[in-house]
């Protein structure tokens, strides 16, 4: 397994890729990241993390203040570039970031998305899944779970 966070560099051609999308909110939410990672540690797949390890909160949040325009554009391109956006929407979070993101990538293929009971817009989640045929999940370790599966079964086919 390899990670890359923002705004480090990566080739997601290379490896299965894997963006985290999801809750962060200035540290609202759990780093959920960590956990989801740690079980792909098996896999030869890529890591995409934008929870960066040096975000500061004083950045301007304009096109026009380099830091935090690099932080977006390179989100932007690794959700673009990857195979899979796991997406996880924290019941202790609005995620508005997260939900821009939803819009974008609702109808790439992309997306799994787990948003559990409580989360304050779960019933926008839950028809917006049903009606692009994204997978939805109530819970991170079962969505985790089965994406593994499926990473299983395309590392699989590869090597045949």
């Amino acid at each position: 397994m390899l990670i890359k966070k923002a705004p480090e560099k990566f080739n997601a051609r290379e490896n299965l890729s894997i963006f985290l999308a999801g809750s962060i909110e200035m540290g609202k939410a759990e780093d959920w990241q960590k956990r989801v990672t740690k079980q792909f540690e098996p896999y030869d797949v890529l890591i995409l993390n934008p929870r960066r390890d040096d975000w500061d909160s004083s950045w301007v949040q304009s096109i026009n203040d380099p830091q935090f325009s690099e932080q977006v554009s390179w989100e932007l391109e690794a959700q673009e570039s990857c195979d899979i956006i796991l997406m996880y929407f924290s019941p202790e979070t609005q995620a508005p970031i997260t939900l821009l993101e939803f819009g974008l990538f609702a109808n790439s293929g992309k997306l799994r998305v787990c948003c559990p009971e409580g989360y304050w817009r779960k019933g926008n989640i839950e028809v917006c899944c049903d009606r692009y045929n994204i997978p939805l999940y109530t819970d991170l370790d079962l969505m985790t779970d089965t994406i593994i599966e499926e990473v299983y079964a395309r590392l699989q086919l590869k090597q045949e």
